[in-house]
């Protein structure tokens, strides 16, 4: 019986711990919530990407409503997303500002002159402490931002044509619509 005992709690343990793994494999984390929804926009002032010596910051976009959208020149990701950014921008529906993070400004303005600049303005976040602030865990992520400077959204991963169509376009008419601050 002691035997038994033994071997049975490591091999129960064993089988919790494979358990919560394949729970943890289920879960989409895209969908992981965000702290900072209905909040203030944590506030942040940084270089330009494309206007030497000029400053960005986010007091520049109160009484307007904005995307922020964080990308790199070494996330496959991001240059999956950004044809959907190039066609979206030319609408001119909305500002697009770029946090260029956790990168080389030389790799970065090359990857916009290459792939095309979907963004009213590209600031430069190169050691992560803005993306850490705004609780970026990986790139792309873009946020909604409303004319308060409250974030109202916020999309983990590439944007995918139906999200834009279903989601990002009706809460960017909607907040556009509501009274200045």
């Amino acid at each position: 019986m002691r035997r038994f005992l033994l071997f049975s709690i490591p091999l129960l343990f064993f089988g919790l711990l494979v358990l919560l793994f394949l729970r943890g494999l289920e879960l989409d984390p895209r969908k992981v919530p965000s702290p900072l929804i209905d909040k203030p926009a944590p506030g942040f002032t940084l270089p330009r990407l494309l206007a030497e010596g000029e400053q960005f910051s986010t007091e520049d976009m109160k009484g307007r409503v904005w995307l922020l959208n964080v990308w790199a020149s070494w996330c496959v990701a991001c240059r999956e997303e950004h044809p959907l950014l190039v066609a979206f921008s030319r609408e001119k529906q909305v500002p697009i500002v770029g946090l260029d993070y956790k990168d080389e400004p030389e790799d970065a303005r090359r990857w916009l002159e290459m792939l095309g600049n979907p963004y009213d303005i590209v600031v430069v976040d190169r050691d992560g402490r803005v993306g850490i602030d705004w609780g970026v865990y990986g790139v792309p992520e873009t946020f909604v931002i409303d004319k308060r400077g409250v974030i109202r959204h916020k999309v983990i991963g590439p944007i995918r044509p139906e999200l834009l169509e279903q989601r990002l376009r009706p809460l960017i008419r909607r907040l556009q619509e509501e009274p200045s601050p």
